[in-house]
């Protein structure tokens, strides 16, 4: 759980008295796991007068302090606030505080502070002490903390929303092109087209690469359904070929005999965000005259011998929900390839076919990326870099305590994963999930059936034991709490956790 801790004028002119030594002392005194402070943005215009009239030090000393943020003042909030509280400043604050996720106090020396919304506090440094020392105030463990991660780019998220309001283009507004560019720059490919989400991506590059019905393409068993369920819609055949027992990727020693006269393409998965052996896949469908798809859904980010997932075949798709580590604030998912054609084609496909407004040429979908999805993962691109090394740093840190108690994830020599997930495999799953779970660590089951067992795929008649690598590791995969915030003594949490469990 964060907590904010809203400054108000009274504390910061009080921080502002003192030197720089004494202010970051004040700061650490109360320092703990996931605090954030805020300086309130309509106390600005007061403060800069005050601190005149005080002749204390720039506001921008507080302002440049890393653990420092401003909160925004919403506009609506003002006519939130009943016509008779007698301190309507202090009002506005309380509610903007609680805007914010988590817990929320309000730091003040005043001796009342008249808030207007119930769920903020308000009290001195001696309170925050005191709230700061109940045993029920500790951080949660969660399987993916997005919050502070939107904590840490609230300012950038916000200007990014206003200013789509601004203009008004929702659907493949400017932001949207600008996200393209950078993305295909992150990766190094020519194109970047941005879609509605990573299932539509999927279905685009089939329809790209001219799979029709009765045509036969090979993927994974183990992975979610997304690839076979679009193979599968379009009227084709999904194949499936086993996996590696190690890195639960498609096993390429298992690809040559699954060709057949009717296959047209290959969808390799890189599952827990390990790219697969592309340059194996790769010389096999060039025998073969086949197209090679990168499902990238769970791998932007990761690098497979120093290039970039997503740019490892001829075309990739990818997903941006919520959950990945470059996620959006809903449905979102980008095709990527370096073939000039491939990318008008996909163009076209993403706006039913057409190429001139009204005038279609393919058969297609409307899948185009709205403006404020391409503004969230904008900011978020920002300190991608930055998340993907904390998160490698996550997966290391756990292998290193969990590798002689449970099956850890085994990473090739070439590959630098992105841990989507952080997977293990463990004796007796629900047993150690259950008692996990007593003690507050949440897991998930990534992925409990293999596709070939599911029913809506059951039509293709590959029975039980068919696939026994998938099977088996359905059976024994469990994951663990990842993102880039989660700190070590939290890990380490998770991790005495695990090995009780497993005990």
């Amino acid at each position: 759980m964060s907590l904010n801790i809203v400054l108000d004028n009274s504390i910061i002119l009080d921080l502002l008295s003192r030197s720089i030594n004494d202010t970051q002392h004040c700061f650490n005194r109360i320092r703990k796991v996931n605090i954030r402070f805020w300086i309130p943005s309509c106390l600005l215009s007061l403060l800069e007068t005050q601190i005149n009239l005080a002749h204390h030090v720039p506001l921008s000393q507080l302002l440049n302090n890393e653990d420092v943020q401003l909160l925004s003042s919403l506009a609506a909030n003002w006519s939130l606030l009943p016509t008779r509280h007698r301190n309507r400043l202090q009002g506005l604050i309380s509610l903007d505080a609680a805007l914010l996720p988590g817990k929320t106090i309000i730091w003040t020396n005043q001796e009342h502070f008249e808030t207007a919304e119930e769920r903020v506090e308000w009290g001195d440094h001696e309170f925050l002490y005191g709230v700061l020392a109940e045993s029920e105030y500790t951080d949660t463990v969660q399987l993916n903390n997005l919050v502070d991660q939107q904590l840490n780019i609230r300012t950038e998220l916000e200007y990014g929303l206003f200013n789509n309001l601004r203009h008004g283009q929702y659907i493949l507004g400017t932001e949207v092109f600008e996200l393209e560019k950078q993305l295909a720059r992150f990766i190094g490919v020519k194109h970047c087209i941005s879609v509605g989400s990573g299932t539509d991506a999927l279905l685009l590059s089939l329809l790209a690469a001219d799979v029709s019905a009765l045509d036969e393409v090979i993927t994974s068993p183990f992975n979610f359904i997304a690839a076979a369920q679009m193979i599968a819609f379009i009227g084709a055949k999904p194949v499936f070929v086993d996996i590696d027992p190690e890195t639960y990727n498609l096993d390429v020693n298992l690809l040559e005999a699954a060709i057949t006269p009717q296959t047209r393409a290959i969808i390799p998965a890189n599952l827990y965000g390990q790219c697969a052996d592309y340059d194996s896949i790769n010389a096999i469908a060039q025998t073969y005259r086949l197209m090679v798809i990168e499902d990238a859904t769970q791998s932007f980010g990761a690098r497979y011998k120093n290039r970039w997932s997503g740019s490892l075949t001829q075309m990739s798709c990818t997903g941006f929900t919520p959950s990945k580590p470059l996620g959006a604030y809903g449905d979102a998912g980008a095709c990527f390839t370096n073939d000039d054609l491939l990318a008008d084609k996909l163009r076209r496909l993403r706006v039913h076919g057409q190429k001139e407004r009204y005038h279609h040429e393919l058969i297609g979908i409307n899948s185009r990326l709205d403006t404020i999805q391409a503004n969230v993962l904008l900011a978020k691109l920002k300190i991608f870099p930055k998340e993907i090394t904390a998160r490698m740093e996550v997966g290391n840190r756990y292998t290193e305590s969990l590798q002689n108690k449970v099956k850890t994830p085994v990473i090739q020599s070439y590959n630098q994963s992105c841990y989507s997930q952080y997977t293990i495999e463990v004796d007796e799953r629900d047993l150690v999930r259950d008692k996990l779970a007593k003690r507050g660590i949440p897991t998930a089951v990534n992925y409990p059936l293999p596709l070939h067992l599911q029913p809506a795929l059951s039509y293709l008649i590959q029975d039980k034991g068919s696939l026994p690598i998938a099977e088996a590791a359905s059976k024994r995969v469990l994951s663990l709490p990842m993102d880039a915030y989660l700190t070590p003594e939290m890990q380490q949490e998770i991790i005495d956790a695990v090995k009780n469990a497993v005990k």
